[in-house]
């Protein structure tokens, strides 16, 4: 989760979050004090996250590493909804070895059987493989993309921001600190689904399936309760 709130909130390079700043976000996520020490101290020991003083105060920031890795997957996880009439390819590959699948999967593309892969037109085939361009999507093929280990997990969220958007009525006014600790959730609970599998061209993905609802709700969320700016964020905090 703290991953997910530097890269949302603090990704920019030189961007800190205060610790009492970070301290009510996480509190108002029920993540007791001692395991947000726990959690920082590992992930400075990992390489993601520096601290530094200044006074009495700390600021907790994103490091090099940490600030690579969350730039290379802002693109998955902020990502519009796929449109409908995206354009589509289908990959079929000589090698069958396991290093050749694992690099169509870093490429972007998502397996259908053996040495036959599915992606979008946009995404760069190996150059001897063969490559036709999609058309008709026979719905099996949208069955058979779809992230079978993740279905339950889809579901479950997409209950959940049924009831946010519920419980959240156009117009309501919220703060700064209380859009920071929204977009947390948001952010953390898709983010932990969406990068366990490829991207897929909107006409590979039926429209009324979980994933892709969820993926339109948190879109749609995000949207509304844009990012706040960290200093609007630290004077919300000083003034609950």
């Amino acid at each position: 989760m703290m991953i997910s709130l530097f890269g949302d909130l603090a990704q920019g390079k030189g961007e800190v979050i205060e610790g009492p700043v970070l301290s009510h976000i996480l509190t108002a996520l029920d993540v007791k004090p001692e395991a947000a020490r726990v959690a920082l101290h590992r992930l400075r020991n990992d390489g993601w996250i520096t601290s530094t003083k200044a006074g009495r105060i700390s600021h907790h920031g994103l490091s090099a590493k940490g600030r690579n890795q969350t730039i290379a997957a802002t693109p998955r996880i902020y990502a519009q909804p796929s449109n409908v009439n995206d354009a589509w390819q289908v990959v079929f590959i000589e090698d069958a070895s396991a290093e050749a699948n694992a690099a169509m999967l870093a490429s972007g593309f998502s397996p259908i059987q053996p040495r036959l892969f599915a992606g979008s037109r946009d995404l760069p085939a190996p150059k001897d493989a063969l490559v036709m361009a999609g058309t008709q999507v026979p719905d099996w093929l949208c069955q058979s993309l779809r992230p079978i280990g993740l279905l339950d997990d889809y579901t479950a969220l997409l209950a959940a921001l049924t009831n946010l958007h519920e419980a959240l009525p156009q117009g309501i006014d919220l703060s700064p600190l209380e859009i920071a600790i929204l977009r947390c959730l948001i952010v953390h609970n898709w983010r932990r689904l969406v990068l366990k599998h490829p991207a897929l061209p909107g006409a590979l993905i039926a429209p009324h399936l979980p994933e892709h609802q969820c993926h339109i709700s948190v879109a749609e969320l995000l949207n509304r309760f844009p990012r706040p700016a960290l200093r609007d964020i630290a004077v919300s905090a000083a003034n609950p």
